[in-house]
């Protein structure tokens, strides 16, 4: 069965359940602060769960299409994804006392509607049904769910299948105990068909688990649903096979959430007046389920995209052969998922939802660059045509794929990322091959180390796992433990920086201090051009009103020298520079020319501050380029162009299409001691 047909199967079944068909919402939430990106069916609907009147009733259906930053690391296996659809129905604070069409219900209504929509509409057989429940929570008193467990008993009963039930608990608890059922009425053993988990598992609310959920916060227990695929269990994730099962032999399909209880200050839940039920279904998943396939790029949405790429690629380089696979599924799913993300009016950049998009588009440059596809020209450019392709088969269902203008913006801004990150990536791969085959006293003919990995991601944006590919293509091999070491400490530098941990100087982190900090590095950068390299940093101060900087020069600044030093900061704000934080070894950072405070001393492996050039990414740092590079704990903003923000507190994104007015401006220049002179300045 094909995507459009499940999709519609879906709709039309719950229509005629009395349920009114809402439209898809954004991939780009319209009202929702708290995230990125739009990631399941009910995150649009969390008003009306919690109690808010739906203007269609209390009964809906809809398919949402969805993206998942979460999970891109996943992609590459046979089932994950950034982007998907799920399917979707809702009863909103029911069930009602009288049953009727538009009433609400609950869980002996909304199991066996589910239970008849994947065996008779869809056609899967029963027998590779597998399901399961919460096993309840003593500390919290939430009783298992029994009812759940009891509807499932007797839907497969009605099947001739036997439904033994088997008391797991945790993901880990299901490798040591397996499926088996400890016995039915009779007492004999028989294979397991509904299994309990725990709250990790098996429990819904927006703050997780029970324990995290605060006073008044609702959620309830969730049944999922399982397909097996009957292939073989891979031993390296357990010694026994279970549902959640991670080998790939078992696909989750579905998951009914029943919205039941709100929690208590004291700790302890007690039933909400009105009880919810939230389902959602996988729409690729159900389909791969439906042709037993467990390999969604294999559905009909993906079709051609693995043969135009294979017309691009390298000899051998095709989908089935194992090497490549996982290239072919990543640039499908990113490419994929940037089409509706520019349809939604997202764009690349270094921050936010802007990032992500860069980071798929380059992503999947990286991997048609591994099948040796041809990345020439737009119009014989591979990326592009498989972004055509899907367009193609998207637009019936989703209006916002649909124009001439639509078409022309999704081509450009893939193509135009894909442009600027090329001289980076070929410059990666000649640095990447001198440590393979090394030049004598150059490079490393034993493992490539960690730090060469680091570097690698850092200074050329490869993730790891490219440089890991190109290695065993050469008979290399990497120190994956050094990198995620040197990866570990990148992250904790990171959270300390977010954490504001490290004041170097700076009177508090206020936003407008903040500014003033980043003022500060085009600043010394500014005054290195106009008066030499010869200056150097030699102390400085920043507040929320004003910079300070303390530098070696033995002269008084000309009033000319002054204005041009004003002048470079001025157009560096105004050229919209990104300012990205690495962190990198120190000998690496020296060997940049990357400025150091005075008689400072640091670690071996430190963090850098670099501006610019405009298409530098948090992956892909762009060194070479930079205007500005300094060895700094910040913080610091994002773009330069928010130093040009007239109002601190308005975001980059508001003011994209206003003009810059704020001007940086030296108060006064003097000395404070023999070789060192002071500069003081604002931005205006």
């Amino acid at each position: 069965m094909d995507i459009s047909e499940v999709r519609s199967k879906y709709i039309e079944f719950f229509k005629k359940r009395g349920h009114a068909v809402i439209p898809s919402a954004p991939l780009v939430p319209e009202n929702d602060p708290t995230t990125l990106f739009t990631g399941s069916g009910m995150q649009p609907l969390v008003p009306y769960l919690l109690g808010k009147e739906h203007p269609s009733g209390k009964r809906l259906v809809n398919s949402q299409k969805c993206f998942r930053a979460m999970d891109i690391d996943k992609v590459g296996d046979n089932r994950h994804t950034t982007f998907f659809e799920m399917l979707g129905n809702w009863s909103l604070g029911g069930p009602d006392a009288a049953d009727g069409i538009g009433a609400g219900y609950y869980k002996k209504e909304e199991l066996p509607w589910l239970f008849e929509f994947l065996t008779e509409e869809v056609g899967l057989d029963p027998k590779r049904l597998y399901v399961t429940a919460f096993i309840g929570g003593e500390k919290y008193g939430l009783p298992r769910d029994e009812e759940s467990a009891e509807i499932w008993k007797e839907l497969f009963s009605k099947k001739g299948i036997d439904s033994g039930i088997v008391d797991i608990g945790t993901q880990s608890d299901g490798y040591r105990k397996g499926m088996r059922a400890n016995s039915i009425s009779d007492g004999s053993a028989v294979m397991g068909r509904i299994f309990y988990y725990d709250a990790d598992k098996n429990w819904w609310s927006r703050a997780g688990a029970p324990e995290n959920m605060p006073e008044g916060e609702p959620g309830g227990p969730d049944s999922e649903v399982f397909y097996d695929f009957e292939t073989p269990h891979d031993e390296k994730y357990g010694v026994n096979c279970h549902p959640n099962c991670d080998c790939g032999r078992f696909l989750e399909i579905g998951n009914a959430v029943f919205m039941q209880y709100m929690k208590n200050s004291n700790g302890t839940f007690e039933l909400l007046p009105k009880q919810n039920v939230d389902f959602g279904g996988g729409l690729e998943r159900i389909a791969a389920a439906s042709n037993n396939n467990p390999d969604i790029f294999q559905t009909d949405i993906f079709e051609g995209v693995a043969e135009l790429l294979e017309h691009y690629a390298d000899k051998g380089k095709t989908y089935t052969n194992s090497l490549y696979t996982k290239s072919f599924r990543i640039i499908a799913d990113h490419i994929r998922a940037s089409i509706f993300m520019i349809a939604d009016g997202v764009r690349p950049s270094n921050t936010d939802r802007g990032y992500i998009l860069r980071r798929l588009i380059r992503r999947a440059t990286l991997h048609a660059n591994n099948l040796g596809a041809n990345q020439g020209q737009a119009e014989n450019n591979e990326l592009l045509r498989c972004a055509v392709l899907l367009v193609e088969k998207y637009k019936q269902v989703y209006s916002e794929l649909q124009g001439e203008e639509v078409y022309e913006n999704i081509v450009r801004e893939i193509w135009q990322e894909e442009k600027q990150f090329a001289h980076t990536l070929e410059h990666g791969l000649r640095e990447f091959e001198k440590m393979v085959c090394p030049e004598p006293g150059r490079g490393t003919s034993g493992p490539i180390t960690g730090e060469q990995a680091f570097m690698l991601f850092t200074t050329y944006g490869f993730p790891f796992e490219m440089t890991l590919e190109m290695a065993i293509e050469r008979g290399q091999s990497v120190d994956e433990m050094g990198f995620k070491a040197l990866m570990e400490k990148h992250r904790e530098t990171s959270r300390e920086g977010a954490e504001q941990k490290f004041k170097g100087g700076l009177a508090d982190h206020s936003l407008a201090t903040t500014r003033l900090h980043t003022a500060h590095h085009l600043l010394l950068k500014a005054l290195q051009i106009v008066l030499g390299d010869n200056v150097k940093q030699r102390g400085s101060n920043i507040t929320s009103e004003r910079l300070r900087i303390d530098f070696s020069h033995g002269q008084k600044l000309a009033q000319g020298q002054i204005e041009e030093v004003e002048k470079i900061v001025n157009e560096k704000i105004h050229e919209e520079l990104p300012v990205i934080c690495s962190t990198i070894p120190k000998t690496e950072a020296e060997k940049l020319g990357a400025q150091q405070e005075f008689r400072a001393k640091y670690p071996d492996m430190v963090s850098v501050y670099s501006v610019g050039p405009q298409s530098a990414t948090l992956e892909n740092p762009q060194f070479e380029k930079a205007f500005s590079i300094e060895f700094c704990g910040g913080p610091h903003v994002s773009n330069t162009r928010e130093l040009g923000q007239s109002d601190p507190s308005t975001s980059l994104d508001s003011t994209r299409d206003k003009p810059l007015r704020a001007k940086f401006t030296i108060l006064k220049e003097e000395a404070v001691a023999s070789g060192v002179r002071r500069i003081k300045a604002v931005l205006l």
